[in-house]
């Protein structure tokens, strides 16, 4: 089922940027933009998952550690 919704004005000038070509749809303009957030989403939760196995080995610096190193 279709259906239409509103936007505003603002937001159609937004998606009008985010175009590859002319013909490009609002709808497909959209999907890709939650395909982006999907994978962010994703990559994001394997980088926090790397993180937390490197907390688990010991691989972490503490920041006083860091600023010492530093100086």
């Amino acid at each position: 089922m279709e259906t239409t919704i509103q936007i505003s004005t603002k937001l159609k000038e937004e998606l009008g940027k985010r175009k590859f070509f002319n013909r490009e749809t609002y709808e497909e303009i959209i999907w890709d933009l939650i395909e982006d957030a999907q994978e962010i989403s994703k990559e994001t939760k394997r980088e926090l998952e790397e993180a937390r196995e490197e907390i688990k080995r010991g691989k972490v610096h503490t920041l006083s550690e860091v600023k010492k190193e530093l100086k």
